[in-house]
């Protein structure tokens, strides 16, 4: 049985999209100042909690601080039908590439302090397992570390690639697990889909489990550019 506390989450969001539809005609006619788009982004809040700090981490992301161009292309992917989620892609549907744009650059500009680090629920051998997928890849199965895309203080990097930390260990195995799976897909090539389906589910939980027990940096900002070239190509992502 859906609980009471989802059911008032839907009809927040059913009406917040109902007021997005009927507005997206005015948004698509110039962009919106700072204060014009914190008035109008409550189908968004309605999830991802006020100031897109999450009001449901494992299961509904922060999207504040990431980089831009890296919500524009989520925003895209759920339009398009490249990620799936119902409401999502019901709520984006009528929004212009002009729109999504904005909204991006608009939570992107929050910088706003992190939740402190969940204590990790796996062995220490897991631990270490996902300390080394996540820092220094395996050569062996052709996997590159995470940090040489994601960045070393494993921030994210502008404009497009977002950052690992400050993130729930439920939230990061779920994504990587809809990459593996295939339901969760980006612009051609696919990297991050490529990279999954070379994860075990145990990877998968080594890296999550270490991830989320690491500290935000005090700069939490994505850095501006990675020292060296990307391990592979990245559709999205400028090369």
């Amino acid at each position: 049985m859906t609980s009471p506390l989802l059911l008032r989450q839907f009809a927040r969001l059913a009406i917040s999209i109902a007021v997005c539809a009927l507005s997206s005609s005015a948004f698509a006619q110039q962009p919106l100042s700072f204060d014009a788009m914190t008035e109008r982004l409550g189908a968004c809040i309605a999830c991802h909690g006020k100031e897109g700090r999450t009001i449901n981490a494992e299961y509904l992301p922060r999207i504040a601080g990431k980089p831009a161009g890296y919500l524009y292309n989520q925003l895209m992917n759920f339009r398009d039908g490249r990620r799936n989620n119902a409401a999502m892609s019901h709520l984006l549907q009528p929004l212009s590439d002009q729109y999504l744009r904005e909204i991006a650059q608009y939570f992107s500009a929050l910088d706003l302090p992190y939740p402190p680090p969940q204590a990790p629920k796996v062995s220490p051998d897991a631990l270490r397992l996902g300390e080394t997928l996540v820092l220094r890849g395996d050569a062996s199965r052709k996997l590159p570390a995470c940090a040489q895309c994601h960045g070393t203080p494993m921030t994210g990097v502008t404009p497009a690639i977002p950052g690992l930390v400050g993130l729930p260990s439920a939230y990061l195995s779920a994504q990587l697990g809809a990459w593996r799976a295939g339901q969760r897909r980006a612009h051609s090539p696919d990297c991050m889909g490529e990279m999954a389906k070379s994860l075990t589910p145990d990877d998968i939980n080594a890296v999550a489990s270490w991830l989320a027990a690491q500290p935000v940096p005090s700069v939490s900002k994505p850095i501006a550019a990675l020292p060296g070239p990307l391990p592979m190509r990245c559709g999205g992502v400028p090369q």
